[in-house]
């Protein structure tokens, strides 16, 4: 184990259980498992899934791994940082499930990573409770913010467990939580949207205190009266500040402010 990697192994097996419970697999189904460890959650995996393709970094938990499960011609190991790995293709493109607890540190990185294109049937990962919390948050919510609005134009996301730290070997400091993600039947942005979207959201938000109008004018460089254009097309109250907006109207903020750079 590398405490270098940020690594907490999930040992209590109710909670493993509602991961597995919570990704819904039929036995048909491609699994894609981020950070198995010592394979305690990729033991159900197999046991419930057609196929599971682990992704593990660590050199020492890789060999741990291909002696525990090397011999089951369902199970593929791939050694390399996830964020190196285009997830679909290690599915071998065909539609599949994700999942995994997620190293603290690069957390957030890796669910930007799961909302690429094309994008999981349903993923489900074990992640710090504030994050998951953040990440379900509401508009109007102290904790609702960029990540929120990004994850949640893309995704419908919810919350199915708290997973306290002693569930965990060594346990962490803080508590965690069962974070599920399944992709809207219609996102509020496109593939090609994805990349601008989220700076303009995360540009807005390090304008929080600010009112809209301020925020447009900030952003894009307009007069008082060209931003109240902008966010009037977008259906914005110029006097709304950004954690009162629903993720709709970021996307359709997106789309005005890029007529106006057209």
């Amino acid at each position: 184990m590398s405490r270098r990697l940020g690594q907490h192994f999930l040992t209590e097996q109710r909670a493993l259980t509602r991961i597995a419970d919570a990704l819904a697999l039929t036995g048909t189904e491609t699994v894609v498992e981020i950070g198995p460890g010592r394979g305690a959650l990729t033991e159900l995996l197999l046991a419930r899934a057609a196929r599971v393709v682990a992704i593990e970094l660590d050199k020492p938990l890789v060999e741990l791994l291909r002696g525990r499960f090397g011999a089951d011609s369902r199970f593929t190991l791939v050694h390399a940082d996830v964020l190196d790995v285009a997830l679909a293709g290690a599915a071998g493109g065909v539609p599949f499930a994700l999942a995994g607890n997620i190293p603290y540190y690069i957390t957030t990185p890796i669910l930007f990573h799961a909302l690429e294109p094309p994008m999981p049937l349903r993923s489900v990962f074990l992640v710090q409770k504030e994050v998951a919390e953040r990440v379900v948050a509401e508009p109007g919510s102290k904790i609702y913010g960029a990540l929120s609005v990004n994850v949640q134009a893309l995704a419908v996301p919810r919350l199915v467990a708290k997973v306290p730290a002693a569930a965990f070997s060594p346990p962490p400091k803080v508590d965690s939580a069962i974070l599920a993600m399944e992709p809207r039947a219609e996102p509020l942005i496109t593939a090609a949207e994805q990349s601008g979207f989220s700076e303009m959201v995360i540009a807005t938000f390090g304008l929080r205190r600010k009112q809209m109008r301020r925020v447009v004018r900030t952003l894009a460089e307009l007069s008082p009266d060209a931003a109240d254009q902008i966010l009037n097309g977008a259906g914005i109250d110029a006097e709304s500040r950004p954690e009162t907006l629903a993720p709709g109207k970021f996307a359709a903020l997106y789309r005005q402010l890029a007529n106006v750079s057209t």
